[in-house]
């Protein structure tokens, strides 16, 4: 198995400091991804910017799509962004419509399923239309409330999915090698690099053990 990718969510609502942070991070990870108030507070704007400075790197728009699937994601992919997500409560229609605007521009649709009752059916009928990877996701709320993403991970890697599995939520360094062990592709962190001291020794750091592990 490859080794899996890591992605960095900046979640500030300050297009400068976004800029700033994927500019010290940004040597580190793989995907750079603007996370929901991000891109909600910085829209098409931020998505060009990162990409003109990175072109290396993947950029994902967490847009979490409810609806208007296709007409909403279209303009980001059309900006640059290689990912838009879309969430699993959604419904089939509108995880179809995001798949549909990511192949027009050659790039892929995440299903987000935070909140989800079946996230097995979900992940498979999002297979099945064709979305290209599946985000396991405890949100800050679920997170404050001590739940982890760990046994939905592993669920969802047991499905066998022909899916990326990405996972999202309080990922720190001393549970990078739990999240490589239970089959993750796509490894997200936020506030364990955008909260340190120095967010570049962190990211350094996370890219260290996930090539260790």
């Amino acid at each position: 198995m490859a080794k899996p990718l890591i992605q960095l969510a900046i979640d500030s609502l300050d297009f400068d400091q976004s800029v700033a942070l994927a500019d010290e991070a940004g040597p580190y990870v793989d995907i750079l991804e603007i996370g929901t108030p991000c891109v909600k507070a910085n829209g098409l704007k931020l998505v060009k910017e990162l990409k003109k400075r990175f072109p290396d790197k993947l950029i994902l728009a967490d847009l979490k799509t409810m609806d208007a699937g296709e007409y909403e994601a279209t303009p980001f992919y059309e900006a640059g962004a290689d990912i838009c997500t879309v969430l699993g409560v959604s419904g089939s229609a509108t995880i179809e419509g995001v798949v549909n605007a990511a192949k027009a521009n050659n790039a892929e649709a995440q299903v987000d399923l935070i909140n989800v009752p079946d996230k097995a059916q979900c992940a498979k009928d999002s297979a099945g239309v064709g979305a290209q990877i599946i985000g396991i996701h405890t949100g800050l709320d679920a997170q404050a409330a001590g739940q982890t993403p760990f046994g939905d991970l592993s669920d969802i890697a047991g499905l066998g999915l022909d899916v990326k599995i990405s996972v999202a939520g309080g990922i720190k360094p001393d549970t990078i090698q739990q999240v490589v062990d239970s089959g993750a592709n796509i490894i997200v962190v936020g506030a364990a690099i955008y909260g340190a001291s120095s967010p570049a020794a962190a990211a350094g750091e996370i890219r260290r053990l996930v090539d260790a592990a």
